[in-house]
C-alpha cells in the first residue's frame, strides 16, 4: 500500500519504488544552470505552468543563487524576487516550496501558505526555527560545509557519511526540541555543498542508511551539478542525461524527492523505473 506524508496543504504519496519530482524555479539573475531565464514574474509563471503540464509534484522557488562562490543577496531583493511568484503560484494545485535560509523570507512564505521551507542552512540562523515552528509546512534541513562563497575550497572529512549524518541528526533534534513534529522534517545531504566528487557519490550510496538511521525521508538534488560533469565530462548545459541517471541512483538508494531542472524527462524516467520495480 502506498503511504502518504503530510506536506503543508497536501498529503503527498511516498512511493515504494519511486520518488516525487521537485522542479527548480530559479528567480535569480545569476543561477548557475539557467542563466536567469526565469527571473521575471511572467517568465517564472510560464516556466512553472510548463512544469505542471510535465507532471511536477512540487515547485521549489529560489531567489538567491547558492552556486559555489555566489555572493549573498540582500533580504529586500530576495523578497522582491520570490514573494510575487509565491502568490502567483500558491493556488496552482501543486505543492510550493521556498528555498531560503533567511528567517524573514521564511515568515513571509509561511504567511503566504507555502508547503515546504527548504533551507540550505538547516534552520541555524537566529529566528529560523521560530519562523516555521507554528506552521504546517514541511521543513528540509540540508548539510553544508561553510557557505556558498567558500564551501568548495578543499572540503575535507574523516568519514563524510558519518559526519553528515551526525550533523543532520543534531538539527533534527534541535527542531523537535523546539516542538516541531518529526513528520514535518526532511533531510538533504547537500550534494555539492562543501563536498568533493567522491564525497557526493559516497553520500548517494548511503542514502537509505541515513533514512533508516535518522527516521525521516530524504530529498536529493544532484541535477546538472559538477558531480555530474565530473563523471560525464559534459558542460552544465549538456548534463540532462547524467542528471537523470543521478536522480535514479538517488531513488535506488532511498530518496523520496528528487530536485531537478528537467522535469518532463525525469518524470518519464521515474515512471519506467517504478514499473520495473
Amino acid at each position: 500500500m502506498r503511504q502518504t506524508i503530510p506536506f503543508g496543504r497536501f498529503n503527498l504519496p511516498l512511493h515504494p519504488a519511486g520518488a516525487l519530482v521537485m522542479g527548480i524555479l530559479n528567480v535569480t539573475p545569476d543561477s548557475f544552470s539557467d542563466g536567469g531565464q526565469h527571473a521575471s514574474l511572467e517568465f517564472a509563471i510560464a516556466h512553472a505552468e510548463e512544469m505542471i503540464e510535465q507532471g511536477v509534484d512540487i515547485i521549489d522557488i529560489g531567489g538567491e543563487s547558492t552556486r559555489p562562490g555566489a555572493p549573498a543577496v540582500p533580504l529586500e531583493d530576495e523578497l522582491r524576487r520570490v514573494m510575487p511568484v509565491v502568490y502567483a503560484l500558491r493556488d496552482c494545485g501543486k505543492a510550493i516550496s521556498v528555498d531560503t535560509y533567511k528567517p524573514a523570507v521564511m515568515r513571509e512564505a509561511v504567511l503566504a501558505g507555502v508547503d515546504m521551507i527548504n533551507d540550505i542552512n538547516a534552520f541555524r540562523a537566529p529566528g529560523a526555527i521560530s519562523a516555521v515552528r507554528d506552521s504546517d509546512c514541511a521543513l528540509c534541513i540540508m548539510h553544508m560545509r561553510g557557505d556558498p562563497a567558500t564551501m568548495q575550497q578543499a572540503p575535507e572529512y574523516t568519514d563524510v557519511v558519518r559526519e553528515v549524518a551526525d550533523f543532520l541528526r543534531a538539527r533534527i533534534d534541535a527542531l523537535t526540541a523546539a516542538g516541531i513534529e518529526r513528520r514535518r522534517i526532511w533531510i538533504d545531504p547537500g550534494f555539492g555543498f562543501g563536498k568533493t566528487v567522491e564525497h557526493n557519490y559516497a553520500l548517494i550510496k548511503a542514502g537509505r542508511r541515513m533514512v533508516e538511521e535518522l527516521g525521516v525521508p530524504l530529498l536529493a538534488g544532484v541535477s546538472r551539478k559538477s558531480m555530474i560533469g565530473a563523471v560525464t565530462g559534459k558542460p552544465v548545459e549538456q548534463r540532462m542525461a547524467g542528471s537523470i541517471g543521478g536522480a535514479l541512483a538517488a531513488v535506488a538508494h532511498g530518496a523520496q524527492i528528487v530536485r531537478v531542472h528537467d522535469v518532463a524527462e525525469t518524470v518519464d524516467a521515474l515512471k519506467v523505473w517504478q514499473a520495473a520495480n
